[in-house]
């Protein structure tokens, strides 16, 4: 029959209402697939003349496509006018020099494809996976775990710092050194082993772990690692690795937090009465953890040089020196105070400070390169150790409490039994094993090689924030128990710190507004840093190509934002089969959202959309949630799909799905722009609300999450995995994990008992006297009677908390006092 049909027009051969379907679903699917703009052209001229459209028809449509096409008709009639009106009109963000600095630094990974709309989900699903040497194992089983026995985190509280044998261990032991190379001394350690050690000792006590990671993470060996002199990397980096030289960095300001622009410190070029030439320095910086025992001091500072000594001009820009902290005119130790927290962190001074030009970190040649420096080491603090704590906090709170629960009784029944306090066990289980999958899908990209600053902008604010949320959940349900301090509590002292997490390496309210989505939005999208580029050169022919890609990439998006919310995610391809595929599909589904409607809000709004932080905000938080859900589906994949991991794997994904609904939703509300505001607000909004890509765990879920905190066994040490034990089964997280195996082992034969009485075998009554009636009766044996009892003695002990005479509690708030 197909050889009977005419060769032109075979199309009209079908209904109108056919032939229209099959021309627009034709379009559609070009346009969903994303064939480049001369191959669209090509399908839609063919169906038009298998439709039998005349030619003249034909010929009229043609004149479009072909000015579209041919790049130099499409640049003569159109582009250059639209360059011209867009330089004009100022619609394009401008962008300053460290804004320029630090969009240039580092690498664009996953984030890229998760900001393309049409992310590859096959690549993500096998992004790299990291694991531990044999000699990271052995460092976590005997160093770290030894020094977690040494340090009483209590004790620590009450003498305002670490022990002096415990000092000399890390020096000893290169715990200062695990991101320098064995060349120099230092332990070589991939970013996942640090991120492990720092987990493990925050665990235990939160000034340890920053005592730790401070060296190494944002500061001087870092920085002469990557940008030093071979002599500054021979002469620094193997004392740092043996502890006998304590690095501090100094960037933050009274006037200058998040803006380097607004930075202070002064260093001047000058030329000494022996003719060579040094640097002159003045500083006043604040916030400069381990400053007041720190032997070298890392600065950061704007370079001027006003003789043109150097020959690269007066103003060199930001710069990073090292500074011997007993030079002439550093002023160092008073003291900051953290909320308490006992680490050394202070304020730290210098005026009209006379060092070596050599000082310069690389030398004259890294005179004037310091944001850059910084923004590309930041990975560390933002990717490693930042996350590694909050993992590694949210990893006890979900022992601590699930244990707790599990123990803990009222009105007869155990804690974790109540929907109220399920409900916070679902989030704190849910958010422990999110943040261990995300911390080891970073790390994995950093062990690559890769240093992506905006997933570790995302990775910072994301899990510290879903901390904090945990450790008020925790809060919540052991109550009394957690407010009161002393040597059992485990969850005070996390609460306490917690928002130091939330400030540092760039508070969370800039990295949320300013950087995931501020500076993501250019350096991850695929076309807009080439045009911002483009039109500052005065390149219209790279502007034209831009540009009209940037066009097709629009309208793919468009249309598959549309699709796929329609078919709620099915017409996406997913990596895997089983259980999680639904959830790839959505990631699918959400990022050709998220990048539409960023798309609109740039072309909207143009420059003015930095200022709108609320809407980036809004971004920002889909964004990062992106992230967070395709590391909870990569980690199923790379664990092998364990089928007791599934109700954690739901409940991370539907909350993300959640968060990103939420978010989209404000964003549609308040997105102003000329002629859109209304579908956006109305149509897109009403939509939004019908059909969103996620309502959340639902409680049944939630349920089956909590029990993996409640249940004994595998599933649970996996879920909390890498954090120190309390090497005394009497005292806190010891005494709850004692009580708490007691307690489930004893449950089986209190659950018999209470059928007992349900059944009136046995007479209500206190536990001592209903116990001996079941003995009496031969409904327990006398060795499960024990068993009984042994459980009941531990529960007791385990939900007490501390108390001190008044001498004691005198004497303490003294000490704190005589500290601060």
């Amino acid at each position: 029959m197909l050889s009977n049909l005419p060769t032109h027009g075979w199309l009209a051969v079908l209904p109108d209402a056919a032939s229209l379907a099959l021309v627009v679903l034709s379009v559609l699917t070009a346009a969903f697939v994303g064939l480049p703009l001369w191959a669209n052209s090509l399908v839609l001229l063919a169906l038009l003349w298998s439709a039998g459209l005349p030619l003249p028809v034909l010929a009229l449509v043609a004149v479009p496509v072909v000015l579209f096409n041919v790049p130099a008709l499409r640049r003569a009639l159109l582009t250059d006018r639209l360059a011209a009106f867009l330089v004009r009109a100022k619609l394009l963000p401008v962008i300053s020099d460290t804004e320029r600095e630090a969009i240039e630094a580092g690498d664009v990974w996953v984030d890229g494809e998760l900001f393309s709309g049409k992310p590859d989900l096959h690549a993500l699903v096998r992004t790299p996976w990291p694991g531990l040497s044999e000699a990271e194992r052995a460092f976590l089983d005997g160093p770290v775990e030894q020094v977690c026995r040494m340090v009483d985190d209590w004790q620590v509280w009450q003498d305002r710092d670490l022990p002096r044998e415990v000092w000399d261990f890390l020096g000893k032991q290169r715990f200062f050194g695990m991101i320098v190379p064995k060349a120099f001394e230092g332990l070589g350690f991939s970013a996942t082993a640090h991120s492990a050690v720092i987990q493990k000792l925050a665990s235990r006590s939160m000034p340890l772990a920053i005592t730790v990671m401070v060296p190494n993470s944002l500061g001087p060996a870092e920085l002469i690692l990557h940008h030093g002199t071979d002599e500054q990397k021979q002469h620094w980096l193997p004392r740092l690795a043996r502890g006998e030289e304590i690095p501090c960095f100094a960037l933050t300001e009274p006037a200058a937090g998040s803006d380097a622009a607004a930075m202070e410190a002064r260093g001047v070029v000058f030329r000494r009465a022996n003719g060579e030439l040094a640097l002159r320095l003045t500083w006043n910086k604040r916030y400069i953890t381990l400053a007041a025992v720190a032997t070298v001091l890392g600065l950061a500072f704007k370079l001027e040089d006003p003789d043109e000594l150097l020959g690269k001009g007066k103003q060199l820009g930001i710069t990073c020196a090292l500074i011997p902290t007993n030079t002439k005119g550093v002023v160092l130790g008073r003291r900051h105070d953290p909320l308490g927290v006992p680490f050394y962190n202070c304020p730290t001074s210098g005026q009209d400070v006379e060092v070596p030009l050599d000082a310069i970190i690389g030398g004259v040649a890294g005179a004037g390169r310091g944001w850059r420096m910084l923004m590309e080491c930041l990975a560390a603090g933002r990717g490693i150790s930042l996350p590694a704590t909050s993992c590694g906090g949210a990893k006890l709170v979900a022992r601590a409490v699930g244990a707790y629960a599990g123990v803990r009784k009222q009105f007869g029944l155990e804690i974790g039994r109540f929907e109220g306090i399920e409900e916070k066990l679902a989030r704190i289980a849910g958010n422990a094993w999110l943040l261990d999958a995300a911390r080891l899908f970073v790390t994995g990209g950093l062990d690559a090689g890769l240093k992506p600053p905006v997933v570790t902008a995302m990775a910072k604010y994301q899990f510290t924030e879903l901390f904090r949320e945990s450790i008020n959940d925790g809060m919540d349900v052991q109550g009394g128990a957690a407010i009161s301090r002393g040597p059992n509590n485990t969850l005070a002292h996390a609460y306490v710190g917690a928002p130091i997490s939330i400030t540092v390496e760039g508070a969370n309210v800039l990295t949320r507004t300013l950087m995931v989505f501020g500076q993501g939005a250019i350096r991850c999208h695929p076309y807009a840093r080439r045009e911002i580029e483009a039109l500052a050169a005065k390149d219209r022919a790279a502007f034209d190509r831009a540009f009209w890609a940037h066009v097709g990439h629009v309208i793919r998006n468009g249309v598959r934002a549309a699709l796929l919310s329609l078919s709620r995610g099915r017409l996406a391809r997913s990596p895997v089969s089983g259980p999680s595929a639904v959830h790839w599909r959505r990631v699918a589904w959400a990022s050709a959202t998220f990048a539409l409607l960023a798309d609109l809000a740039m072309a909207g709004l143009g420059g003015d959309l930095k200022r709108k932080e609320k809407l980036t905000g809004r971004f920002a938080d889909v964004f990062s949630w992106l992230l967070l859900v395709t590391a909870a589906l990569r980690r199923f994949e790379a664990e092998g799909r364990k089928s007791e991991d599934l109700p954690l794997l739901h409940w991370s994904c539907e909350q993300g799905f959640l968060r990103m609904s939420q978010a989209l939703q404000g964003i549609v509300r308040n997105l102003r722009i000329p002629f859109l505001s209304w579908l956006l607000r109305g149509p897109l909004a009403l939509w939004g609300r019908v059909n969103p890509l996620g309502h959340g765990p639902h409680d049944a879920l939630g349920a089956k999450a909590a029990r993996t905190l409640l249940t004994p066994g595998e599933t649970r040490d996996r879920l909390t995995a890498g954090i120190a034990t309390e090497p005394e089964a009497s005292r806190g997280l010891g005494r709850l994990e004692a009580a708490f195996a007691a307690c489930s082992a004893a449950a089986a034969v209190q659950g018999r008992l209470k059928d007992a009485v349900k059944r009136g075998e046995l007479q209500k009554a206190p536990a001592e006297r209903l116990l001996a009636e079941a003995l009496g009766k031969g409904l327990v044996s006398a060795a499960e009677a024990q068993t009984l009892r042994d459980a009941e003695t531990l529960r007791r002990a385990a939900v007490e908390v501390d108390s001190f005479t008044l001498e004691e509690y005198l004497a303490t708030a003294g000490k704190l006092a005589q500290h601060v």
